[in-house]
């Protein structure tokens, strides 16, 4: 197995050169060396060939015990020296100071294709980072990991990638559900694969320590290597690559919207630089539509990273990054205006993109109401958000009737008989003013289904769909993981065969542990 190994971070950064893996507080270094944890039985039960080939793998390479090896964390590839990232952040608001990572190691950079890729372990054990933590994962949320990633990549969200899932052959003590009652799992290693795993807390800890020299050294690395369009060497550049960076995190909240999906953790140190979805932890799609639904434990008093205030927590983490690149800068006006911009560019960009959900191609003004009285009718009784709008699609605008389509989209209520009274009678005024939008629109029924086809995935990774994957695993059956994996590669899809998937949340799942409410442990 030959990798085309070009690192870059661990070369071009300052290092901790203190190389004890002990807890421990590391200053004016954006890494500390780090050996993965050897595994006692390791075993790879699945691989993303589409990524392996993106890495210049092919298939006898995954079948390799070079593979098995290095991708379980039990050798460390020669020429490499892997590492953990340095960072803080603001966990729920509050500033954590130093976190890092505490269960990732970062094997090493590979150029592929003219495409640069980190590779990083999750779960191969503990790091200077770990605090009080083991640095190991378990198999239930490796294999949420493994399976969204590349299910995001497919729906066309900005995300990081996985390469491969694995069993370790170890148990791992976690308490679940934080309640006191701790239990045994399968320990497991997800490969995960970024061009980048940078976060807006890579850049907060100079910040907050005022270590300005090492906070340039960071940030025009990361403009050299991940925005080459910002040149030369000045406090100008700093505020283009802010400008860039608020873009990028705007169009992956934007494109989370599009399919329902809440990450239920946006810390500043989940946040990519690179606008990439990052760590999948208690994440979640809507099931019943809900602004207000967090998939998070940890989350549920307040609902800070619930579905509807997704937009403003990036705000708010922008906010915090702005104030990092500020020590650079020397001037906030330039960081005030790109915040405000925000604003306006998500509002239109939103628009954009309820328009290419609903099937709209001309610009009305009266859709921005349209568009909130969508919102609230669907929040009147339980509705399925991807069910809804993938059956909207097959509306006919000179035949369909406000009844009639009432009728196509009975899939997606999860309690039809709730469909009377006042709620019915919003539910068509609301189809009304639809059908009557449509009729305004040139397109053929038959072209506005394609397009709205193409904006409304009819597969997403449900919390339940993952749950029987995790429960058959257990049970040494990986063949869900596979079914799934190929199902969520074409989400967009009919997929006649996997018909199965495309379903309401059953209602053995509405209040099971894994499939309603998630906690961060893994």
């Amino acid at each position: 197995m030959k990798l085309n190994i070009q690192d870059t971070f661990n070369k071009e950064l300052p290092a901790d050169p203190n190389k004890n893996n002990t807890r421990r507080q590391v200053f004016e270094a954006c890494y500390s060396f780090v050996t993965p944890r050897v595994p006692s039985n390791p075993e790879v039960i699945h691989v993303s060939k589409e990524m392996a080939e993106n890495l210049g793998l092919s298939d006898e390479d995954i079948q390799s015990k070079d593979f098995l090896e290095i991708f379980t964390g039990a050798k460390v590839m020669e020429g490499t020296e892997p590492y953990s990232m340095c960072y803080g952040g603001h966990q729920f608001g509050n500033w954590a100071g130093q976190l890092g990572d505490g269960r990732a190691i970062n094997l090493t950079e590979v150029v592929h294709k003219n495409q640069r890729w980190a590779l990083q372990l999750k779960g191969a054990g503990e790091t200077p980072y770990s605090r009080t933590a083991d640095g190991l994962a378990v198999l239930r949320s490796s294999i949420r990991e493994h399976l969204c990633s590349e299910a995001m990549y497919h729906l066309g969200v900005p995300t990081t990638r996985s390469l491969s899932l694995s069993l370790t052959g170890d148990q791992v003590l976690r308490d679940m559900m934080y309640d006191g009652n701790s239990a045994y799992e399968k320990g497991a290693v997800v490969c995960r694969v970024a061009p980048s795993f940078i976060r807006f807390g890579n850049f907060q800890i100079f910040a907050s320590r005022s270590d300005t020299v090492n906070l340039k050294k960071l940030t025009d690395y990361t403009i050299k290597h991940f925005f080459p369009e910002i040149e030369g060497d000045s406090k100008s550049n700093y505020v283009q690559f802010f400008n860039a960076v608020l873009d990028k995190t705007l169009a992956m909240v934007i494109e989370w919207h599009r399919v329902g999906f809440v990450h239920g953790v946006m810390n500043t140190d989940n946040l990519s630089i690179l606008g990439l979805t990052i760590d999948y932890g208690p994440y979640g799609w809507l099931e019943g539509y809900n602004n207000n639904w967090t998939p998070n434990t940890t989350d549920r008093q307040n609902a800070r990273y619930r579905f509807g205030n997704q937009a403003g927590v990036a705000l708010w983490n922008l906010y915090q990054l702005a104030n990092a690149l500020y020590l650079l800068v020397e001037d906030s006006k330039p960081f005030e205006d790109a915040l405000e911009r925000y604003k306006t560019d998500f509002s239109e960009a939103k628009m954009k993109m309820m328009r290419a959900k609903l099937g709209l191609t001309l610009e009305y003004e009266g859709d921005v109401n349209l568009m909130i009285a969508l919102e609230k009718i669907l929040e009147l009784t339980e509705t399925d958000m991807t069910i809804f709008f993938r059956l909207l699609a097959t509306v006919q605008k000179t035949t369909d009737t406000p009844e009639s389509i009432l009728e196509k989209a009975k899939p997606a209520f999860y309690k039809p008989e709730e469909l009377e009274g006042q709620i019915l009678k919003d539910w068509k005024v609301w189809l009304k003013n639809y059908l009557s939008r449509l009729k305004v629109e040139l397109q053929s029924d038959e072209d506005r289904l394609t397009q709205m086809n193409l904006s409304n995935p009819k597969y997403v990774l449900r919390n339940y769909m993952a749950q029987i994957a995790i429960d058959a695993a257990d049970q040494g059956d990986y063949s869900i993981i596979s079914e799934l994996h190929e199902v969520l590669k074409q989400p967009y899809a009919e997929q006649p065969d996997f018909e199965k998937w495309f379903a309401k949340r059953p209602e053995w799942a509405r209040n099971k542990v894994g499939c309603s409410m998630l906690s961060c442990s893994s």
